[in-house]
């Protein structure tokens, strides 16, 4: 009998953490490449009352900036910046329908950027109740409840944590990926300059010590 019901409770444990792991949280990751003087809109249809989180860095090109706005189902500006390297905006929102966020490098006109965006769709509620009856059974199960729940944002934080590691990453061998070029570039200008007042030097010497040639003809002198 008490291997039955072990058996039981880790069956109700393992679909608990998988339902808080299913249906806890959303989130939308992506990353792509925004061309010179374009705009992208992203579109999701939110209900009321959930709480989102949008976060965008820009990973390379250019002076790694971007224009950036989010609108509501009625067209109502909810968020707007120009030329941010990364932000974040926390919002509720207060009506159903369908939402909107644009990233806008329409001020850039060679240079394209890739931008990197997480749009975070947290849980409408938290709180778990009892059942009819309030027993023990109840309690029990909202505490496992709670800790499955306990578990997945820390597991959604350590995910968290290794996005942005990755894009600072990323970001660093860009920099220094860019600045062996300028280095590469400026060494190879270097060694052409040197190779030409190097050649240079030499034609000026031998034309410094050559003997003019004599004009006019020379010929014998008679005794």
């Amino acid at each position: 009998k008490q291997w039955y019901q072990r058996r039981v409770r880790g069956r109700m444990l393992q679909l608990i953490l998988l339902a808080a792991l299913l249906g806890a949280s959303l989130s939308i990751e992506m990353t792509f490449t925004l061309q010179e003087h374009e705009v992208q809109c992203f579109h999701e249809v939110i209900p009321k009352d959930k709480k989102i989180s949008l976060e965008y860095q820009v990973v390379s090109g250019g002076h790694f900036d971007v224009d950036c706005n989010m609108m509501s189902p009625n067209s109502k500006t909810l968020y707007k910046e120009s030329r941010k390297q990364y932000d974040t905006f926390h919002h509720k929102t207060l009506e159903a329908g369908e939402y909107t966020f644009c990233f806008s490098n329409e001020f850039s006109t060679f240079a394209h950027k890739t931008v990197y965006f997480d749009l975070d769709l947290g849980d409408e509620s938290t709180d778990i109740g009892l059942d009819e009856d309030g027993g023990a059974h109840a309690t029990a199960l909202t505490q496992l409840e709670s800790s499955a729940y306990a578990i997945h944002e820390s597991l959604r934080l350590v995910v968290d944590y290794q996005n942005h590691h990755r894009l600072k990453e990323r970001i660093g061998r860009e920099i220094a990926e860019y600045l062996c070029e300028r280095v590469q570039n400026w060494s190879i200008g270097q060694t052409v300059l040197i190779v030409i007042v190097a050649f240079g030097q030499v034609f000026m010497l031998r034309k410094l010590f050559d003997k003019p040639a004599a004009r006019g003809g020379g010929g014998k002198v008679g005794i």
